[in-house]
């Protein structure tokens, strides 16, 4: 049972024009007589208040979206399930339930991917209620837009992407799934880098413990082998270098396919929202990956110095080595790792690689 209300906020003389952004506040009901009937109205005058380059269109909906017991993997995706259902570009959920990190108590989370943020209102406290929730929506929604402070400059990272978030490609139905795929990336650079860095891809991996903790064990091992370092020198950096690009590839794939992390359409109206958003996503995992490889790179090259010795090493390979001989078997290590690490990630909970790829916490 749900109950919509909406309202929009012209944008003030003397600012360009802008298309409607529209959110959806989803609200249970128990919240409703808390918040008051004037929730919309004075949010959406706050919006302009604090964001005054953008047109915001506001729609109320009184849903509990799951019953609880829940988490908030629940209370996200069934957010960005009625995100595409109507049509916004991005919701708010308000919600009565508390908001975790773990056993941490969180006042918000976030997910820029799917264009949805929480808000747990008993975290708020017991008094001023009405006003701190209408703040921390407001933050929340320019969190979610890639603000980041308060001079002009962020001012206009904002409109701008809240313009390409809200101006939808024109429809082509001769465009095949790369054609459009590389019109959705070309359309909408600011948006999706946006996306990826309120997203904080370097933090990623670090969520994902078990994976770690497989990759860094893997690491170990192989440093120690003397085959191992009998082919890191044979090796050449082509052939290195594939080898690199082959296990970033392989944890990307995991993690993303493992996790169910890519999202199809459900009808022909979704396809921009929903390919940028499987961009983004591929994006931020990628990226994590890659800080991820690069951190087991320089762990492998002090553990190098530490665990083998060089006169050792000259003794196996039949030649002097050098500097750039232990770079080449940090290399090789680091790329095996980082395959053992996808079998780490492969032993994840799949709600657990979910959250780790898609929230971010504010307390």
């Amino acid at each position: 049972m749900t109950d919509e209300r909406s309202l929009s906020a012209a944008e003030p003389a003397g600012l360009q024009p802008t298309t409607g952004l529209q959110i959806g506040l989803l609200v249970p009901p128990s919240l409703t007589p808390v918040l008051g009937s004037e929730v919309t109205a004075s949010l959406c005058d706050a919006l302009m208040q604090q964001y005054p380059g953008v047109r915001w269109e506001l729609t109320l909906v009184e849903d509990r979206l799951v019953e609880p017991p829940t988490d908030t993997l629940d209370l996200l995706e069934a957010a960005r399930s009625r995100v595409l259902e109507e049509g916004w570009d991005l919701a708010v959920v308000l919600t009565d339930l508390p908001l975790k990190e773990g056993r941490r108590p969180v006042l918000t989370q976030l997910s820029p991917l799917h264009s949805v943020g929480l808000v747990a209102v008993p975290a708020l406290g017991a008094r001023h209620v009405r006003q701190k929730t209408q703040d921390t929506t407001v933050q929340v929604v320019g969190q979610l837009l890639g603000y980041d402070g308060g001079d002009l400059e962020a001012q206009q990272n904002l409109a701008r992407n809240a313009r390409q978030l809200s101006t939808d490609l024109e429809d082509r139905p001769q465009d095949n799934a790369v054609q459009f795929t590389a019109r959705v990336l070309t359309g909408n650079v600011r948006l999706l880098l946006g996306m990826i860095r309120a997203n904080r891809p370097w933090a990623f991996v670090a969520r994902l413990s078990r994976a770690l903790v497989v990759a860094a064990a893997t690491g170990v091992l192989t440093l120690v082998a003397s085959d191992l370092w009998l082919l890191a020198l044979a090796y050449g950096p082509l052939r290195l270098g594939s080898l690199a690009v082959m296990a970033v590839v392989a944890v990307s794939a995991t993690l993303i396919l493992g996790g169910g992390l890519w999202e199809r359409p459900r009808r022909r109206a979704q396809r921009e929202q929903v390919t940028l958003f499987n961009l983004a996503t591929a994006a931020t995992v990628t990226i994590g990956v890659l800080v991820f490889y690069l951190a087991l790179f320089i762990l492998s090259l002090l553990g190098a110095f530490l665990l083998v010795d060089e006169k050792v090493l000259a003794g196996v390979v039949g030649h002097p080595v050098n500097a750039l001989d232990y770079v080449k078997l940090s290399w090789l290590t680091a790329s095996l790792a980082t395959v053992g690490g996808a079998l780490g990630a492969g032993l994840e909970d799949e709600d657990v690689v979910r959250a780790a790829a898609y929230t971010r916490s504010n307390n």
